[in-house]
């Protein structure tokens, strides 16, 4: 299994967040422009399922009654919008038109406007922090999908945005991979691990022990590597704290410097205080030095090189 993932990566986005101006409102915002360079390494599909409801542009905004995204779709909660029509038929034929379009461009990975009423994940209100009723009706659809899930506001933090990157990467590689014998688990395991006690030691040592349970049962089949496979995809989902990846930066450091004797400056060790965007500086000098050397980095496990 190599280190290097070339295909270029597919990533559908909430359509106002692309720079679109197609929020009940009329406005919109470029929140790609916060990725320099990186923009150009994905190919971008961006949707709204209002507007392809056909609700236009502006419109009377909608929010989610007698329940969740989730109800919506089993047909205990309705849409309606300011002016109290029930606009439930239209958000579903938008919603459902939206996730065609994202199947037929094969996407991997969604970002979402968090707090929206039909894309939103975890909040479905943008008002005094409240969560509303999460998930919105697009967001429950995306939920039920193998996606990668990015909330568009992290695309503002630098060291947020390398979090999601670098796991993006290892959850789109992973789900690529063909795991056949212990041969591929083993090889496969070697490179994950690593971030997998970064995002969380409780759910490694699950992994762990399914894996050790292969491994003496000699059970070989395509279920058991299937299991073990979509746990560490739904882990990968899970993004890092940022405490964890300073601890984690210093250990796999020291590793690097110890087995392949790369060094460099400035890495200071976690408990040094310094902000997240010092540790960021840090994160990229020592990739560029590893790829540099064409080996692998334990944060980064997989090199991201799409091909122009």
């Amino acid at each position: 299994m190599q280190n290097i993932f070339e295909q270029k990566i597919k990533i559908g986005i909430s359509a106002c967040q692309f720079g679109s101006k197609v929020r009940y409102n009329g406005k919109g915002r470029d929140m790609l422009q916060n990725l320099g360079r990186d923009r150009s390494e994905f190919i971008w599909t961006p949707v709204c399922p209002e507007l392809t409801a056909g609700m236009g542009v502006p419109r009377a905004c909608i929010k989610l009654s007698k329940g969740n995204g989730i109800d919506f779709w089993n047909g205990e909660a309705i849409v309606k919008n300011k002016e109290g029509k029930d606009v439930s038929s239209w958000i579903k034929k938008g919603s459902i038109s939206c996730m065609e379009t994202l199947e037929r461009a094969e996407i991997d990975v969604f970002i979402f406007m968090e707090g929206s009423p039909s894309c939103g994940v975890y909040r479905t209100s943008l008002k005094n922090q409240r969560l509303g009723n999460p998930p919105g009706t697009f967001g429950a659809l995306l939920l039920q999908k193998d996606i990668f899930l990015i909330p568009s506001v992290d695309l503002q933090s630098p060291i947020r945005w390398w979090d999601w990157k670098r796991r993006m990467v290892v959850f789109i590689w992973l789900k690529k991979q063909e795991i056949n014998n212990e041969i591929d688990l083993k090889e496969m395991w070697k490179r994950v691990s690593y971030i997998c006690h970064e995002l969380s030691e409780v759910e490694t040592s699950k992994i762990k022990h399914e894996i050790a349970k292969i491994y003496v049962s000699k059970n070989n089949q395509p279920e058991s590597y299937s299991k073990v496979k979509k746990q560490i995809l739904d882990l990968l989902r899970r993004p890092a704290e940022m405490e964890m990846i300073k601890k984690w930066l210093w250990k796999n450091y020291i590793h690097l410097k110890e087995r392949e004797g790369v060094i460099v400056e400035d890495i200071l060790e976690p408990d040094i205080l310094r902000n997240m965007t010092h540790v960021l500086e840090e994160i990229l000098s020592i990739e560029k030095k590893v790829r540099e050397k064409n080996i692998s980095f334990r944060s980064s496990p997989i090199n991201y090189k799409p091909k122009r």
